[in-house]
């Protein structure tokens, strides 16, 4: 019996001890023109957005259903949206909806019926030296200038079809 046992250990161990498939990873290099700058840093993703057909639904689904924190809507015409926060502790989601019918959103609703991640914003510590940095790097960047965002601070957005099809917010930390 113990000899039984030995053998049912020995192969338990040695099964323990077989190596780990080696992984392949994914890398892109980067050309001469596209390495990242001394001059600025990326920080912490700021929030993820989402654009809903219905805001106050929304907001009552991640309030009332998930039981996040959520803030109270504000309208920014600039941008064209109206916009609530939902506070997840280590980031947050910014839930969009237009602001009239030359809306970005509205577009990106009419296109996407049910609604979605609309972009992804990233804080940076320099967003001027970022813009230019990004712009010698042939990025495109929606706006000749930065403008306000949502959180009272500096934002450009830059084209989706350069950023891997995700439409980039860059915010000034």
């Amino acid at each position: 019996m113990a000899s039984i046992l030995l053998r049912t250990m020995e192969g338990f161990f040695s099964r323990l001890q077989t190596p780990v498939p080696t992984v392949r990873t994914f890398s892109m290099s980067l050309t001469s023109n596209q390495v990242a700058s001394p001059v600025w840093n990326l920080g912490r993703l700021n929030h993820i957005a989402i654009a809903v057909q219905d805001l106050e639904k929304s907001k009552a689904f991640y309030k009332n259903v998930l039981g996040a924190q959520v803030g109270e809507m504000a309208s920014i015409p600039e941008h064209g949206v109206s916009v609530v926060f939902v506070n997840l502790g280590n980031t947050k989601m910014e839930l969009l909806h237009p602001l009239g019918n030359d809306s970005p959103i509205a577009g990106f609703l009419q296109k996407n019926k049910a609604g979605g991640m609309h972009h992804i914003c990233i804080e940076v510590d320099n967003i001027n030296a970022a813009m230019m940095d990004l712009k010698e790097k042939k990025i495109r960047i929606l706006s000749e200038e930065p403008k306000i965002g949502a959180h009272g601070k500096p934002v450009i957005f830059l084209h989706p079809n350069d950023c891997g099809g995700v439409l980039v917010e860059l915010e000034q930390a």
